[in-house]
């Protein structure tokens, strides 16, 4: 079946999500940077926000306790200000506004907490999105094949009509059970190089 739309996870495809990159924008320190990126991004919990299981609150707690007094400042502020340091992926964005051009739909799709009420605006090409959904939101998270079938329910869109691009190997395992075409993201060319192939030009 013809793809008629496309479906951006956020992080690593069209902003950058590296834990070190973050905790290092709150620290000169590197082993320190590691400390904060440990009890904070990679760790268990933060799932736990984008579920919208916990709130902000509790993770600094949880990641407070994990952490030496004299980065509880640091930690603060991390999770506070993270979302203003994710530079964009500049070429997945340039292409996402290709393919709107092309006529194809193209919607958002992402584990992620409350935060996006803000970090949305740092999307270049979120202006042109025909919709998104956002785990924190609906209280479900990908690879879970309901929340793929959710966003199809909310807009009218076709399973085997979108093709779901995400940079986790389960996530795209999630969206082909929920009978979507899916992509591993490695960048933007190989997305573009396989529209091309499924007769999509960009």
């Amino acid at each position: 079946m013809t793809i008629k739309n496309v479906v951006f996870d956020m992080g690593q495809v069209l902003l950058r999500f590296d834990g070190m990159m973050l905790s290092s924008a709150f620290t000169n320190d590197e082993g320190d940077a590691r400390l904060l990126n440990a009890a904070l991004f990679a760790h268990p919990s933060w799932s736990l926000l984008d579920a919208g299981a916990i709130d902000e609150g509790t993770m600094e707690r949880v990641a407070a306790a994990r952490l030496p007094e004299r980065l509880h400042p640091n930690l603060h502020r991390a999770l506070a200000e993270w979302d203003l340091h994710q530079p964009a992926i500049t070429g997945t964005n340039r292409l996402a506004e290709r393919i709107h051009a092309a006529g194809l739909g193209v919607y958002l799709l992402s584990n992620a907490g409350l935060r996006f009420e803000r970090a949305h605006a740092r999307i270049p090409c979120w202006d042109i999105m025909d919709g998104w959904v956002v785990s924190a939101y609906e209280g479900l998270m990908k690879p879970d094949p309901r929340i793929y079938q959710l966003l199809c329910d909310r807009y009218g869109l076709k399973p085997a009509e979108c093709l779901f691009v995400d940079d986790n190997r389960d996530n795209v395992a999630g969206a082909m059970v929920a009978g979507m075409e899916a992509h591993l993201f490695v960048g933007a060319d190989a997305l573009g190089h396989e529209l091309m192939q499924r007769g999509t030009e960009v």
